[in-house]
């Protein structure tokens, strides 16, 4: 059986991205997860995981490990504290982004595809293939047949 220690620093993987600068484990693939995937992201102040975003398929969760990052939801944003738990459910309703500074952990369903929106600019993501696309670009399903 295989661990992961949340408090270790077993990072694997970054991000220099202006407002989106982390350090990151992929705790869920070192454990050999196959339905669950687990993130975990060292934020520094200010410092983003990824766009204000929601799934249109699949829940996210988020646990507090250490630091005090914020939330912003559909209801605002809030503060948070180690041990706190979140979940954002799938639709527009989950919306969410996680700002430093702080250690969270992220969990969510291994989705063989998933449809991710960024409400802000007004982008639509499908995964696989990793391809985003403008909503105004939006055409009718029979356009072009």
């Amino acid at each position: 059986m295989r661990s992961f220690n949340l408090l270790g620093s077993e990072f694997d993987q970054s991000s220099a991205r202006n407002g989106y600068e982390w350090r990151g484990a992929r705790v869920g693939q070192t454990l050999g997860a196959e339905q669950i995937g687990a993130c975990l992201y060292e934020l520094a102040e200010g410092q983003r995981v990824h766009p204000y975003h929601f799934h249109h398929g699949i829940e996210e969760w988020v646990l507090v490990v250490a630091g005090s990052p914020l939330a912003r939801t559909t209801e605002g944003e809030r503060a948070l504290r180690p041990g706190d738990v979140l979940c954002f459910p799938a639709g527009p309703g989950g919306a969410h982004q996680i700002t430093g500074p702080g250690t969270v952990l992220m969990i969510s369903e291994n989705a063989t595809l998933d449809t991710v929106e960024y409400p802000d600019s007004g982008k639509v993501g499908v995964y696989p293939p990793g391809k985003v696309f403008r909503s105004v670009d939006a055409v009718d399903a029979w356009e072009g047949e």
